[in-house]
């Protein structure tokens, strides 16, 4: 396949490849980007074009591109064992070591992971053993989830009816039966007149408004992530997250945290809810656990979730053939042995993110920006057509899908959502990359501008 050239591989990729989230008719006729070798925070394509990746790949490549180590640890597990099942009493040593090493990185008491082959599986482990969890102690009927609209959290049919995209609601018959949704928060597109700890709290309490709609002992738990990824990089209030505890606590609802892009040092800390100041009961993991180099999930319960699940759950009939997947497990230990000796995620916090912050901040000075919001190295700069009603552009998405396209000319990958262009760069980026970050960023702002008449 090396020989082929971009217009066959094209071809190809048109008449065999049905891509995920992509109008495939569309893209059949305009031909895929093809990529074919990254080092550090950049990738090439088939063309020869340089491109400063800051998105990370999907949010995941966390330790950059090219790390000859993983690759060399992948093939030795490979070489003595290259798959064994955690079925039928049985386990490999790389899965029993990545369980300890999660344990002990996970806040609290999160001691417990049960491992899945991406974050959508996870989610749905979650859904599926968190009901177990409240049946077999006399509650069958707490089984309801809460999640919220705009959340995502899988595209699998109990991840995608978690999360709350209308879009994905659209496809399939979903949402499944037993969730519901409460708004977000929002402070930029919701929050009015209100201070944002002041917003944060009524937002949060719109979780207490549903538990007591639908009855305290029909509510299995609360799912959502610390940070609102795929929908714009929403950056909840401070007043947030420690308010949605509170409630929790009080109803006795577990809480979900979906780190899959959150954790392992997105937001300057190892964990979003660290970040945000909360202990949540279920994480989900995935992405950042292997920084993309081989497909992992997990899904973490703490010592009262776990001791139910093992002392009175009897047999759990559930699993997938590659959960704690050898080779997998040993790239993630690799992946987090280089996070740990390198400080990857203490320089991230300490020198990148604010550094990030203050050349991001200089972005939303920009005419079109009407939010330049950041948390660690996550951020989005919302486009807007005047700073001071912040009201949306009426045509939802073309501005956005404009400058993304042309920060790619620029040699710049983003990801644009609705009118917001996301940001979430390997952990490794330098200072120079984030002024190259800015300078490409800014001609892209400019001519967006331009091409709008502004």
């Amino acid at each position: 396949m090396g020989s082929l050239d971009t217009r066959t591989l094209q071809a190809l990729d048109a008449a065999h490849h049905l891509h995920p989230f992509n109008d495939n008719a569309a893209l059949a006729k305009k031909g895929t980007r093809i990529l074919t070798r990254g080092q550090g925070c950049h990738v090439w394509d088939a063309e020869g074009n340089q491109l400063l990746d800051a998105f990370a790949g999907l949010w995941c490549v966390n330790i950059g591109y090219g790390r000859r180590e993983l690759a060399a640890v992948a093939a030795a597990q490979m070489e003595q064992l290259a798959y064994y099942n955690s079925f039928f009493q049985c386990t490999t040593e790389p899965t029993i070591a990545l369980a300890a090493q999660l344990a002990e990185l996970a806040p609290g008491d999160l001691n417990h992971a049960f491992f899945t082959n991406s974050g959508s599986e996870a989610n749905d482990t979650i859904l599926r053993l968190v009901r177990h969890f409240w049946a077999v102690q006399g509650q069958p009927e707490k089984s309801i989830f809460i999640g919220r609209h705009n959340g995502y959290h899988g595209t699998t049919m109990g991840g995608a009816s978690l999360g709350g995209m209308k879009a994905m609601h659209g496809q399939g018959g979903l949402p499944i039966a037993g969730i519901e949704h409460i708004d977000p928060p929002f402070w930029f597109g919701d929050g009015g007149e209100l201070e944002p700890d002041e917003y944060g709290l009524l937002a949060a309490r719109r979780l207490e408004r549903k538990i007591l709609e639908l009855g305290p002992e029909r509510v299995a738990a609360f799912i959502g992530e610390p940070v609102m990824g795929a929908i714009g990089v929403h950056i909840p209030p401070p007043s947030y997250w420690p308010e949605i505890e509170r409630i929790c606590r009080q109803y006795d609802v577990l809480l979900v945290a979906d780190e899959v892009i959150c954790g392992f040092g997105r937001t300057g800390q190892w964990f979003g809810c660290q970040q945000f100041g909360f202990q949540p009961d279920v994480m989900t993991l995935a992405k950042g656990i292997t920084s993309g180099y081989l497909p992992l999930g997990a899904a973490m319960f703490n010592d009262r979730v776990a001791g139910v699940l093992k002392e009175q759950g009897g047999e759990l009939a559930h699993g997938c053939t590659y959960s704690g997947h050898p080779v997998c497990a040993a790239v993630a230990l690799e992946n987090l042995r280089i996070l740990g000796e390198e400080r990857i995620v203490e320089h991230a916090r300490e020198d990148i993110a604010p550094y990030l912050a203050q050349r991001w901040a200089e972005l939303g000075e920009h005419p079109l920006v009407g939010e330049a919001r950041i948390a660690g190295l996550m951020g989005a700069l919302e486009l807007v057509p005047d700073k001071r009603s912040r009201a949306p552009f009426p045509d939802a998405g073309r501005v956005g899908g404009l400058c993304r396209d042309i920060a790619l000319r620029h040699g710049l990958i983003l990801r644009a959502t609705a009118d917001a262009m996301l940001l979430e760069p390997p952990l490794v980026i330098s200072r120079a990359q984030v002024d190259e970050l800015f300078d490409k960023a800014w001609s892209a702002l400019q001519e967006t501008a331009q091409m709008l008449g502004k």
